[in-house]
């Protein structure tokens, strides 16, 4: 078992995709069969299939739990309206230009987690599983009696600004910014706040599970490891009472009222888990020669599509590293990319850009929308002496996908879309000598 930096008070098991089991009581778990005629402690046995039955092995995600009631056990649902978060398909609102957005401000009304959602923008369409939307939370309160379970598609949960205490059927996670939490599509949780208020992102895809990407000539170690992924110990919720669930259902919020706390899992067996990862932990490759290489190096996770090497979401990072690129003009380079890009940042500055993307903000630059480095950036990295250089307390991510992200109608009326973002790149002159 293992623990993250950001807690010690928590207990965790390690490695991506293993079939990892638990018990939060002495001999909960059966052993030799999924399915006894009568569990342990009068238990219900409960199959969870995040992916389907006929998947072949090494991509099956399926997790066997053993709870004190079957989920089956709920009362009917109603629409629950949610008018700031949206999914795909969406109406073509995208423009070729690149669009900024600063941070969102946090929450200054009672807010949590699952009702502080705002999508900024979503492709694909979800009925046919495909696609993927990037959202920003901002909350201020616990879930507490409230649980939230997504049947769209899987989640990756970034925080920017406070920390997580996540509780799932699995059991908790304690995640912090600079971590990942993955949720797997229909897991049922709830998100606490320890620290009172807290904003961050949520990466959501319709594909298939994100996995990790192929490592190629680099070898055997390197980019996310298996290892440093962590699964939570089972930790159940014996509750009775007034509780409610609001599922995300084919693009709508419902709820329904329980009697019981959903995370009433005693023990479990599978591969459809939840996990926690620190990204410092990534291992970054990078340029010893010269020229800046492609971000797609950068991948922490992948979620495949049907055309080989062609993502319906990747999910990349750019950490502290170093640069050492010779005769070379180090920041990203100016580009137009057929796929789209969802860019957010954690702490610090990214190195293309030094005014107006700042933590907790946003830009969208959709397939073959040039952009790169604002003018100022470029102009000092022209004429930089290259030494050796870090670069240090930053961490920005990207959700690339080879879908039109649209925006939504809230994100282009949100007063935090930068209308004069293009302006960073008016003040690049021509140099050009005959």
């Amino acid at each position: 078992m293992s623990t993250p930096h950001s807690t010690t008070s928590l207990e965790y098991l390690t490695g991506f995709a293993n079939e990892h089991s638990s018990e939060a009581l002495p001999g909960a778990l059966p052993l030799g069969q999924f399915s006894p005629q009568r569990p342990p402690y009068g238990l219900y046995a409960e199959k969870f299939s995040a992916t389907a039955f006929t998947v072949p092995r090494h991509d099956n995600r399926r997790t066997w739990f053993y709870r004190i009631r079957p989920s089956v056990v709920q009362g009917p649902s109603e629409r629950y309206p949610h008018p700031t978060l949206n999914t795909a398909p969406l109406p073509a609102l995208a423009s070729p230009d690149p669009l900024r957005w600063s941070a969102f401000p946090l929450a200054t009304v009672p807010t949590d987690f699952v009702d502080g959602l705002n999508t900024i923008a979503a492709g694909g369409d979800v009925s046919l599983q495909v696609g993927a939307a990037g959202h920003i939370y901002v909350a201020n309160r616990d879930m507490g009696d409230r649980y939230f379970q997504n049947a769209d598609g899987e989640l990756l949960i970034l925080p920017q600004q406070g920390l997580l205490a996540i509780a799932t059927e699995c059991g908790r996670l304690l995640v912090a910014p600079g971590e990942l939490a993955l949720i797997p599509r229909g897991m049922k949780f709830k998100v606490d706040l320890p620290d009172g208020a807290g904003r961050g992102y949520v990466l959501e895809h319709y594909g298939a599970p994100l996995r990790l990407p192929e490592r190629g000539p680099v070898g055997s170690d390197g980019f996310a490891n298996d290892r440093d992924f962590l699964a939570p110990v089972a930790a159940f919720e014996d509750l009775t009472g007034a509780f409610e669930l609001i599922t995300k259902f084919g693009g709508q919020l419902w709820r329904r009222a329980l009697g019981h706390s959903p995370l009433d899992v005693v023990a479990w067996v599978g591969t459809a888990v939840p996990y926690q990862y620190d990204l410092a932990r990534f291992n970054t490759m990078n340029s010893v020669s010269y020229d800046h290489p492609d971000p797609s190096i950068f991948t922490v996770l992948t979620s495949p599509s049907d055309t080989p090497g062609v993502a319906n979401m990747d999910f990349v990072i750019f950490p502290p590293r170093w640069q050492v690129a010779e005769n070379t003009f180090r920041p990203p380079w100016f580009h137009r990319n057929v796929m789209s890009e969802f860019m957010g940042l954690i702490q610090g500055t990214y190195d293309a850009r030094e005014q107006g993307f700042e933590p907790g903000g946003v830009s969208l630059h959709n397939a073959l929308v040039p952009h790169g480095p604002e003018a100022m950036v470029h102009a000092r990295a022209s004429g930089a002496t290259l030494s050796p250089v870090k670069l240090e307390a930053t961490l920005a991510f990207m959700l690339e996908s080879r879908l039109v992200l649209q925006p939504t109608a809230h994100a282009l009326g949100n007063p935090a879309l930068q209308l004069d973002y293009q302006q960073s790149w008016q003040n690049l002159e021509s140099h050009f000598t005959a």
